[in-house]
C-alpha cells in the first residue's frame, strides 16, 4: 500500500506521518517512511537546492523540473522496490504537491503538470492520500525557525496552494481525504486512524 501525505507549509504533515509510522510499527507492519523532495542521495541534493537556496535565480520552470527529477529518482530507487517487497510506503508529499504548488500557485496548467508527474513516476499513484487542511496564515505562524525558500512566499501564493488542494479533493474524493489540520496533533491522528482502519 502506498499512502501519501499532503498539505501546505507547516500544516503538521511531519508530525502525523511520524505518528502513523510508529503506529504501524507497533502493529508489526512492514513500513517505509520517506519524503519528497528527498529520500535518495540525488533527492537530498535537489531538496537543499529547492528549499535552502537563498538567491532568487531558480525560475518557475527550473523549480518544476527539479521536483520532477527528484520524484523520478525517488520512485525508481525507493518507492517501487519497497512496494515490490510488500511494504506500506508512507510518503511526505507526492504528485499532488507538484500539481498544487507548481500548477495552482506558480500558474502552470494543472493538467499538464499532472501528466508530467505521471511520466516522472511511471504512472504510480498513491492508494490513499491524507491532506491536512489549514488556513495558511495560521499554519505559517507555527514556524519557529528560519523560513525556507517556499515558506517565504507571500500569503497569496500559499492561499492558491490551498485552493488547488481543495480542488484536487473535489475531483478525487475516493483517494484524497481532507483532515482538519487546525486540530491538535492527537486529534488529527485520530482522524487519520479512522481512514487507515478501513484501508490497512
Amino acid at each position: 500500500m502506498f499512502i501519501s501525505f499532503e498539505g501546505g507549509e507547516d500544516a503538521g504533515k511531519s508530525t502525523l506521518i511520524q505518528k502513523i509510522y510508529e503506529y504501524l510499527n507497533q502493529l508489526n507492519k512492514p513500513v517505509l517512511l520517506t519524503r519528497a523532495p528527498g529520500g535518495t542521495m540525488t533527492g537530498d541534493l535537489i531538496r537543499h537546492l529547492l528549499l535552502h537556496h537563498d538567491e532568487k535565480d531558480i525560475s518557475s520552470r527550473t523549480e518544476l523540473f527539479l521536483f520532477l527529477a527528484d520524484r523520478a529518482q525517488h520512485v525508481q530507487e525507493v518507492i517501487l522496490p519497497a512496494l515490490a517487497n510488500k511494504k506500506i510506503v508512507l510518503c511526505d508529499r507526492f504528485n499532488d504537491s507538484t500539481v498544487a504548488y507548481q500548477g495552482g500557485a506558480r500558474g502552470f496548467d494543472p493538467m499538464w503538470v499532472r501528466k508530467l508527474c505521471h511520466f516522472a513516476t511511471q504512472d504510480l499513484e498513491p492508494d490513499l492520500t491524507l491532506y491536512l487542511d489549514i488556513d495558511p496564515e495560521v499554519a505559517l505562524k507555527r514556524v519557529q525557525r528560519t523560513k525556507d525558500r517556499i515558506e517565504k512566499e507571500n500569503i497569496s501564493f500559499h492561499q492558491k496552494i490551498r485552493a488547488a488542494y481543495l480542488s484536487i479533493a473535489e475531483k478525487d474524493p475516493k483517494r484524497f481525504h481532507i483532515l482538519d489540520g487546525s486540530q491538535p496533533p492527537d486529534a488529527v491522528f485520530d482522524q487519520a486512524l479512522q481512514l487507515l482502519t478501513i484501508e490497512v
